[in-house]
């Protein structure tokens, strides 16, 4: 009797604000909810506070109360004009700040309270409640906001600047503790001041079990006439940080290849630009598929003859571990990797791919050209890089990590 009450006693329940949160089914990557149902197989409870409103598209993907293999989402309110304009963007994250603090005050019994930026006022939302309730408040940094904002000249006012880093600067001192998913995410907060036994570093990666490098997607092949070509794939946001346009630039550069053709899977704000550029430069050799549920992703890779990763020539943006560069190489597809950095550390240690200067269209289309003319050059690289991220950024062994880490704090 008394042990059944010591192992009942130690399930916690988890409480996240996150107003990107992607549920199954939904476009987007479907981190946390993989996290989130770890802990709920564990005998853990798992409650989101979420928007209604997609962060890809702009549009309403769902409403009310929906339970995902166990964990339990929230759609806090939250206007559907996130991409209208930037002044626009902050009202609907304001907004959203306010709807899921209030949403939250109503979840019962929460041990621990999770907060992730960016965008950074969620994680007010998520500070606020921790102190109301007197919980542990985790603060999970996945950017470095507002440094990137001030990098891509889209935050330029002094005083917004300002208040910005006073705001990001309250945050890291008033959580419980810190979660980076990349190196240098940890080095920049001890910089700022954080002691490093605040910081826990948990690398993003993939549920290699999702992927099939021996699959070759012939069905979403033939869905997008592809079947003869070597298809270079993007999968991801279509914002203003990817720098879609310099490889739309290095498709108009391989225009000439009837044997290479470039699929953009994915939504965001820029998207309509650059599909109007794409028909501006004649571009039949690209095609944007629109955004596809992760559950879908498998198949777009193993469809995939080589996969491309691209952010604009940002100093910040060196410091970023993106998801898609996991995927790509559990999927055992060559990356050609237009991001310099740690993450380039982690593609050139395995071999995965190729690294070309960010915002190079020529360099970038050379070396598809590369992949395309030595195909068995690119298909070891996609085996070297499936055989990386097995042993050192599985899913699996990071939710195990994710998990320890709240029961900690939920036991403080």
């Amino acid at each position: 009797m008394n042990g059944s009450f010591v192992e009942f006693a130690s399930f916690m329940h988890a409480l996240l604000i996150h107003q990107a949160f992607v549920a199954p089914g939904e476009p987007g990557g479907t981190r946390h909810f993989e996290l989130a149902r770890h802990c709920v197989e564990h005998g853990h409870r798992f409650t989101v506070v979420a928007s209604p409103v997609s962060y890809l598209s702009g549009r309403r993907t769902a409403t009310g109360r929906c339970n995902y293999e166990g964990v339990d989402v929230i759609r806090a309110y939250a206007p559907s004009s996130l991409h209208r304009s930037f002044l626009w963007r902050i009202i609907v994250f304001v907004v959203f700040m306010v709807s899921s603090t209030l949403a939250a005050l109503r979840v019962k019994d929460v041990d621990v309270v999770i907060g992730t930026t960016p965008p950074i006022f969620q994680s007010l939302s998520a500070w606020f409640v921790a102190a109301i309730r007197r919980r542990p408040f985790l603060l999970e940094v996945r950017d470095l906001w507002p440094e990137f904002a001030i990098d891509m000249g889209v935050l330029t006012n002094p005083l917004l600047i300002a208040l910005s880093r006073w705001l990001e600067r309250f945050l890291y001192a008033r959580a419980s503790h810190l979660l980076v998913n990349s190196p240098a995410y940890r080095d920049y907060l001890i910089e700022t001041g954080v002691h490093p036994t605040k910081i826990s570093f948990i690398p993003n990666g993939v549920d290699v079990g999702m992927f099939d490098p021996a699959n070759r997607g012939s069905a979403f092949r033939r869905q997008w006439g592809v079947e003869a070509s070597f298809v270079v794939t993007y999968a991801g946001a279509l914002g203003l940080a990817n720098d879609i346009s310099t490889l739309l630039r290095a498709a108009h550069h391989l225009r000439e290849r009837k044997d290479i053709h470039f699929l953009l899977v994915g939504d965001g704000k820029e998207r309509s630009r650059l599909e109007t550029l794409s028909r501006e430069w004649a571009l039949d050799n690209v095609t944007f598929t629109g955004p596809l549920p992760k559950a879908q992703m498998p198949e777009v890779l193993a469809a995939s003859d080589a996969c491309v990763a691209i952010l604009q020539d940002i100093p910040m943006f060196r410091t970023t571990y993106p998801n898609k560069v996991f995927d790509y190489m559990a999927a055992g597809r060559p990356i050609v990797l237009a991001i310099d950095g740690v993450i380039r550390s982690v593609v050139e240690e395995a071999g995965a791919g190729v690294f070309v200067p960010p915002g190079d269209d020529k360099a970038l289309a050379k070396a598809i050209t590369v992949l395309a003319d030595d195909p068995e050059m690119a298909r070891a690289m996609g085996e070297r890089g499936r055989e990386r991220v097995v042993q050192h950024f599985n899913r699996a062994r990071q939710a195990q990590a994710f998990k320890r880490l709240l029961e900690s704090m939920s036991d403080s």
